[in-house]
């Protein structure tokens, strides 16, 4: 078996060792990426034409660039911008933890993909059922947590998941700025057994079965939001 201990020269407890800072950084950047996309859905739906113009801004920028382009970009170029910043305050080199920068670039960058599921999903809610609502004598924030919250999260749930399980097999790229990962890992057990494909078929198959168990955690939480929901058949 490719994944056999014994195959793996001893590595597997490293490589598994390094899939806890793997699932770390896709559940950080998972929550950084939803409070951009939240902010970004909510500025692309506002009234004020400067917050459309900026989410537009973001959400283009990103979405047409590489992950792996943007992630060098962010990175090097926030560190340059952080130590010119504390160069002009009389502090010191601040060397970026690798963690919180993978972490804040990767969140930065699907959040422009969620600023997109998100609004998607809160324009597909029936504007009626809000004025219903308010019409009724309920408050805004009672209309947002017990009408929209509910339904945008049924709505928005396909989209998250594309977007879950694309940044999920993303955060193999924190690899590249020193994050000491699982693909870091089996990076220096390849070198030093000269079996690359050994360990890049195992982190395949390790990447294979998290993206699996989360198709269908999701799928369990889509049929739990879409109870009662009559599913239209147009044939």
């Amino acid at each position: 078996m490719i994944a056999g201990p014994v195959m793996l020269h001893g590595y597997l407890p490293a490589i598994l060792g390094g899939l806890q800072s793997t699932l770390s950084v896709a559940a950080a950047s998972l929550l950084v990426a939803c409070i951009f996309g939240l902010v970004g859905a909510a500025a692309k739906l506002s009234a004020s034409p400067a917050a459309n113009r900026a989410a537009l801004v973001y959400t283009t920028l990103i979405r047409g660039v590489p992950e792996l382009v943007l992630m060098l970009l962010i990175f090097y170029g926030g560190q340059i911008a952080i130590n010119a910043l504390a160069d002009r305050m009389g502090a010191g080199y601040i060397d970026v933890n690798p963690f919180i920068a993978g972490t804040m670039t990767l969140g930065f960058i699907f959040g422009a993909f969620l600023t997109e599921t998100f609004r998607g999903a809160v324009l597909a809610i029936p504007r009626g059922q809000t004025e219903a609502a308010l019409a009724y004598g309920l408050t805004r924030g009672q209309v947002l947590r017990r009408i929209t919250l509910p339904q945008m999260i049924r709505h928005a749930i396909p989209g998250f998941t594309n977007s879950w399980l694309v940044m999920l097999k993303a955060s193999a790229l924190v690899s590249i700025i020193g994050l000491d990962d699982m693909v870091h890992r089996a990076n220096l057990a390849a070198a030093a057994t000269r079996q690359p494909f050994t360990f890049y078929a195992t982190i395949a198959l390790i990447y294979l079965a998290l993206t699996t168990v989360s198709i269908l955690a999701l799928g369990w939480l889509e049929r739990r939001y879409s109870l009662g929901v009559r599913k239209a058949d147009f044939r």
